[in-house]
């Protein structure tokens, strides 16, 4: 057998990458992991991981702290991996709030750069990163800053990127869950120099990895250039400054060599078959009584999924305000691919966001641990050891690991 590809990964949750890249291929040894969820003494993620994959070597600590007092403990590797955490950017609040990479987690992204820095000449040759879609956007005064910040400083540090925002049904996969991935190539690899000799565009339609694993068309031929230029502080200061909350800098797909960017906007080139969400449903009777929604707060359910148009009071300050918001589908329907599963997706409490189906006798129910650990597909009861509520938690937080598995086979027949 040809070489293994000695992975790191890092904010490992219950283990996406891990098992996306060792089902693209055997190739692939995850050599290391890191889990740790701060400001709580239980770790069931950690601990389901550990599960799960025991051949795996696991730190349950602080990241920064493992940086700073036993980095050698970080073997060496030729691809790091990870979705690092997102809660600045996520779409469960408003960008306007958001601390975007100034953040208590977004500091978090430094980690990730510090191991590159620390490696220096046995950095490795391959990153691959996952993050939300509004990465690409914030902050809201600054679109873009945060995502120039991390481009630059990978640049800084020898590496080539590419990056791709996919949403997962739109490539078959059985929920509409959209997320940058981003790839990031070492000036020492053969990849960073086939990127760099060869047309942007063209790479990105015909000859990346991320094109092999998702092919996409070009839209109307939206595009730019630019360089990101001066310091890191600089980049802070002044990325963007002058467009602000107008528009961001960045389209949903790019490439990004010697701190010059090139980004277009695409769309996905996919004809194949598509999984629904009734594809992947447990029999109803084998479904808990507790996840049926009881008769007594199907209103409740009604008026949180409905539209709304009325006169609230903000308690704090005390003035009245007009809200309004569109209507949910409800139940949800079960011919498409699911929406996308929150961190809050747990609990019978009724909830706006939370997915209810109609079962063929006509009741209506909330989705099971293991429904939703199939939407984001991972294996059946692959996170059994937890409450149910935690369970629905790590799938929300949770990559969708056929994505994984595809980027994973495009990229070890490059690399391999």
């Amino acid at each position: 057998m040809a070489k293994k590809i000695k992975v790191i990964e890092l904010f490992a949750g219950v283990g996406g990458f891990h098992l996306g890249l060792t089902q693209a291929s055997s190739k692939y040894e995850v050599v290391w992991s890191n889990q740790w969820e701060p400001a709580t003494k239980s770790q069931p993620a950690s601990d389901i991981y550990r599960a799960r994959f025991p051949e795996t070597a696991h730190s349950n600590s602080d990241i920064a702290a493992v940086i700073e007092e036993d980095f050698e403990s970080i073997p060496d590797h030729d691809l790091l991996v990870g979705g690092f955490p997102c809660q600045d950017y996520s779409v469960a609040s408003t960008l306007k709030r958001s601390g975007g990479i100034e953040g208590k987690k977004g500091v978090l992204w430094w980690s990730i750069h510090d191991i590159l820095r620390l490696k220096k000449e046995n950095r490795p040759k391959y990153l691959f990163l996952e993050n939300v879609d509004r990465l690409i956007k914030s902050p809201a005064k600054q679109r873009g800053r945060d995502f120039a910040i991390m481009l630059a400083s990978l640049s800084d540090l020898g590496y080539a990127v590419e990056w791709r925002i996919i949403n997962a049904a739109e490539y078959g996969l059985p929920q509409r869950r959209r997320r940058i991935f981003i790839m990031a190539y070492h000036e020492s690899s053969t990849l960073y120099k086939e990127l760099t000799n060869t047309d942007s565009q063209k790479w990105i339609k015909e000859d990346g990895v991320l094109a092999d694993a998702f092919p996409v068309g070009v839209d109307s031929g939206i595009s730019r250039r630019f360089d990101i230029s001066g310091t890191l502080d600089y980049v802070t200061a002044y990325f963007n400054k002058d467009k602000g909350i107008a528009e961001s800098a960045f389209e949903n797909t790019g490439v990004m060599i010697n701190r010059e960017v090139y980004t277009i906007k695409t769309v996905p080139d996919y004809t194949g078959a598509y999984t629904q969400l009734k594809d992947i449903l447990i029999n109803e009777h084998d479904v808990p009584e507790n996840y049926f929604i009881n008769a007594a707060d199907l209103d409740k359910w009604t008026y949180l999924k409905g539209a709304k148009s009325e006169l609230r009071v903000n308690k704090a300050a005390g003035f009245e305000y007009n809200y309004s918001e569109g209507p949910m589908i409800f139940p949800d329907a079960l011919d498409k691919p699911s929406r996308t599963i929150i961190t809050g997706e747990g609990g019978t409490a009724p909830s706006r966001f939370k997915h209810v189906i109609q079962t063929a006798s006509g009741r209506l129910r909330r989705l099971t641990p293991l429904e939703l650990e199939r939407l984001n597909m991972f294996p059946d009861d692959h996170t059994k050891e937890a409450p149910d509520v935690k369970r629905a938690f790590f799938m929300g937080n949770a990559l969708v690991v056929g994505i994984i598995e595809r980027i994973g086979k495009a990229l070890i027949k490059r690399v391999s």
